[in-house]
């Protein structure tokens, strides 16, 4: 006898996470602190210090459940995005986030569009909830917003974009997205996920938060995963206005967000020294991948996050020998790219092991 369940839920394929050093050096017999990992976009520089302190500090309340409405976290994420508390979502990360949209907007039956080759969450959250994915193709990698406004359907109650977007690493500037905004219907979601956007050049930099006051239908999604190098604490969040922070908060789990999490967050989201050295580093190992690909005669897609997506021929075959050589990187087969392999920056110590292997790698050595 089979477990009764819908028929969407069991198409949906498991999401796929970046192979764990643990994991490789246990498959392969190799050192674990001689495996660089470049696979998951994380922060090279690890967790700061201020966070570090935090949680110090948090550990001899861990006996008790953390604040379910996350005052603290909430107050600071406020406090520095010039909101209310009460357009603060908190999520165990952003991908929490992303589900949460999904189950609060989306009946079964209705539609979701999104952009191909975007963050495969999206995809997944539209599936759970038994919605009909609206996939619209990719221009140049990026998203093509005026044929994913083109596809929107009366039955659409949520669009996803990503900017910078992952895999690819493209960038919609400020006016395209406003744009959209403003010619999405009153009652269709829009989610701009932003998780890569403090790796943005400040030129480029917008205040999307001017936009949640304007938009009453606009989500705008952060993370602590990334530049705030929390990955492993899983801490998002979303603002909006009340009328959509108040459904999301209906069907929120009440302890999304452990202790630790919250109070490492807070800590982190000042440490504008950590952000700084964080964005450095980020924008140097990026020009150095970027001029090593082409230098090889690689094409790669020019990023606005901390990673590349670089083309290389029989991907299954280059990343299963940068495996064997200690070097973790992301196959993106899944996202329907499967020549290319994404690529997260690293320390420079990193950048260059990554480099020295991928020639042999490509078979060229």
């Amino acid at each position: 006898m089979s477990i009764p369940a819908p028929s969407y839920v069991r198409g949906i394929a498991p999401y796929q996470a970046g192979k764990p050093i643990s994991e490789l050096a246990r498959e392969y017999g190799l050192r674990e602190d001689r495996i660089v990992k470049l696979a998951s976009n994380e922060n090279p520089l690890g967790v700061p210090e201020s966070a570090q302190r935090a949680m110090l500090a948090e550990l001899e309340d861990l006996a008790r459940y953390p604040d379910s409405n996350g005052f603290v976290l909430k107050g600071a994420i406020a406090r520095r995005y010039e909101v209310p508390p009460e357009w603060v979502t908190l999520g165990n990360g952003s991908n929490d986030i992303l589900e949460l949209v999904a189950h609060a907007v989306v009946q079964p039956g209705q539609s979701v569009v999104y952009a191909q080759y975007s963050f495969a969450v999206y995809a997944l959250a539209t599936q759970e909830v038994g919605a009909q994915a609206i996939v619209v193709p990719a221009r140049e990698h990026g998203h093509d917003l005026d044929a994913m406004l083109a596809a929107i359907r009366p039955d659409t109650r949520l669009v996803f974009i990503a900017n910078p977007n992952n895999p690819t690493g493209t960038f919609a500037p400020a006016q395209a997205i406003e744009r959209f905004i403003e010619r999405v219907p009153a009652d269709v979601v829009v989610v701009l996920d932003e998780a890569y956007n403090e790796y943005l050049p400040p030129a480029l930099r917008f205040d999307s938060v001017a936009w949640v006051r304007r938009f009453p239908n606009l989500l705008v999604c952060r993370t602590f995963s990334k530049v705030y190098g929390l990955a492993g604490l899983r801490v998002g969040f979303g603002l909006a206005q009340p009328e959509l922070t108040d459904l999301l908060n209906r069907i929120r789990q009440p302890f999304n967000v452990n202790s630790m999490a919250q109070a490492a967050a807070a800590a982190v989201l000042f440490d504008e020294a950590f952000l700084q050295r964080s964005y450095e580093v980020n924008a140097a190992g990026l020009q150095r991948l970027q001029s090593a690909f082409a230098a090889m005669g690689l094409e790669y897609v020019p990023s606005f996050g901390n990673f590349v997506l670089v083309r290389v021929g029989d991907a299954a075959a280059v990343n299963e020998r940068l495996l064997r050589a200690g070097i973790i990187v992301r196959p993106v087969a899944g996202y329907g790219l499967p020549e290319w392999l994404r690529v997260s920056v690293g320390l420079p110590e990193e950048n260059e092991a990554f480099l020295a292997a991928l020639p042999a790698a490509l078979g060229r050595a």
